[in-house]
């Protein structure tokens, strides 16, 4: 009876241990720029849709939404508010039109019709305060970036209606101070403007917060120094993020530990190396952000960030690449491929309705190494198989994002490989022989992900279980 109990035990602190494990992650990421009243952004929804797909790499469940109007924005909020009751991380992005008046500040739907001070308050914007404290109160850690700072026109529409009394409206947002667990970052300082970037392109405060959030082993409070060095350094010190942290232990989006990281000792309390987010740093995190890119506007923005950068004369080889088009051999090497192969971008999204199990990720990146683009076959799509297939993209001409969507997949799949076939393959050839269309149109199936910890808990319960059985049967 006691090895029952004893056993019922361990079965109970494993299970105890994997759930410990499993922080629950929730986002709320939205972007608008398409405004009915007012001049439209063009790049807020582009920030979103960039931001959204880095935190579902590191396992967000993330609320999304592009060119809301306020009943819209109010059902994203209510859905992330109800998701985020209770969790470890709970994440709010915000990229568009915003306002300060009378001290607090608001966003700005895409159907906001704002007039006078009353408009504001009223209801046609969203209190801040009021939605960060509705929405994510009770959960663990609080992470807060408003991409909202641009040049804003309805400030100017409000002062000129107010000629009776004094309003105070400001340009940019106004100051916040966050409460315990709380991290509250922004484009620029208070009442300051942001940059929105070149159109097409994230801005310069995303694309650092993308650049730096969810580097491996980096911990929260040490990325927003880079981010703050690396727009400061792009702008030309034309803009610094400012923020307000609050937090109470250490944060990290993605704690995979790395060699650079694991040598770099701490310093003072919350402060970080000189040598960690020196300009050199910045300029090779910037490098390594579009050397593989197909936009031409993306290498000549680091030109323009670094006219003498080191890296000036591999950019400029990689933009008459680009211009000069496809090698013959790639254009061979594609012939039959869909021509929306060529301009569909491929993101963490796309490559989840792909449905791809553990042993078709193995397939891809042994695919990948046996075209040359050598990787390792783990069946996990690390940040290793991100840059090769990157690689791979860039070398055939596709947009070049590290993800997969349906089209580049199964150009992929078309390609030779100098690689025997593998059981998966073996396994799709049946199929296509066998001429079954309604198995070619069912949809992929789910992914199926486990937790690193549920494996471990369950090898350790197995050996103390197998220990207890054999000395029973001993005995």
């Amino acid at each position: 009876m006691r090895y029952l109990t004893l056993l019922t035990s361990l079965v109970c602190m494993a299970l105890s241990i994997s759930a410990a494990k499993a922080d629950r992650r929730v986002a709320f990421v939205v972007g608008n720029g398409s405004y009915k009243n007012v001049a439209q952004l063009p790049n807020p929804p582009i920030d979103a849709k960039s931001m959204a797909a880095t935190l579902r790499n590191v396992g967000f469940e993330v609320i999304e939404g592009a060119n809301l109007s306020r009943d819209q924005m109010t059902e994203k909020l209510l859905d992330f508010g109800r998701k985020a009751q209770g969790s470890d991380i709970a994440l709010f992005y915000y990229a568009g039109h915003g306002i300060a008046v009378g001290g607090t500040n608001y966003l700005l739907p895409v159907d906001a019709d704002i007039k006078t001070e009353m408009d504001v308050k009223l209801g046609a914007a969203i209190n801040i305060d009021l939605t960060l404290e509705q929405t994510m109160g009770d959960a663990k850690v609080k992470l807060v970036f408003l991409d909202a700072c641009r040049d804003n026109p309805f400030a100017a529409k409000i002062k000129s209606n107010s000629a009776t009394r004094s309003v105070n409206v400001q340009s940019g947002l106004a100051e916040m101070k966050s409460g315990e667990g709380t991290l509250i970052a922004f484009a620029t300082g208070p009442g300051q403007t942001a940059l929105d970037g070149q159109e097409g392109n994230n801005s310069p405060f995303t694309r650092a917060l993308i650049d730096n959030i969810t580097r491996p082993g980096v911990e929260i409070q040490q990325a927003m120094t880079s981010v703050r060095a690396q727009v400061n350094e792009e702008t030309h010190k034309g803009q610094l993020p400012w923020g307000h942290t609050n937090l109470i232990g250490a944060v990290y989006l993605n704690q995979a530990p790395t060699t650079q990281v694991a040598n770099v000792a701490p310093t003072a309390a919350g402060s970080v190396p000189a040598s960690a987010a020196n300009s050199d740093g910045v300029e090779l995190e910037y490098w390594r952000s579009v050397k593989e890119s197909n936009k031409p506007e993306e290498l000549n923005a680091y030109l323009t960030a670094y006219p003498n950068g080191q890296f000036k004369a591999l950019a400029l080889a990689r933009l008459a690449a680009i211009k000069s088009g496809p090698s013959t051999a790639t254009r061979t090497l594609n012939a039959g491929i869909d021509p929306a192969t060529f301009t569909d971008e491929a993101t963490q999204l796309t490559e989840d309705q792909i449905g791809l199990s553990k042993t078709q990720r193995r397939d891809v990146q042994r695919r990948l190494t046996g075209l040359g683009f050598d990787t390792k076959q783990t069946g996990v799509f690390g940040e290793e198989t991100r840059s090769v297939l990157k690689r791979w993209q860039a070398a055939r001409g596709y947009p070049s994002s590290g993800y997969l969507n349906k089209l580049q997949h199964k150009a992929m799949l078309s390609e030779i490989v100098a690689a025997p076939p593998t059981a998966s393959d073996n396994s799709q050839k049946a199929a296509r022989r066998a001429s079954a269309p309604a198995a070619s149109s069912a949809p992929a199936p789910a992914p199926q992900r486990s937790n690193p910890g549920d494996a471990a808990g369950a090898a350790f319960v197995g050996g103390v279980v197998g220990g207890m059985m054999g000395g029973m049967f001993r005995r």
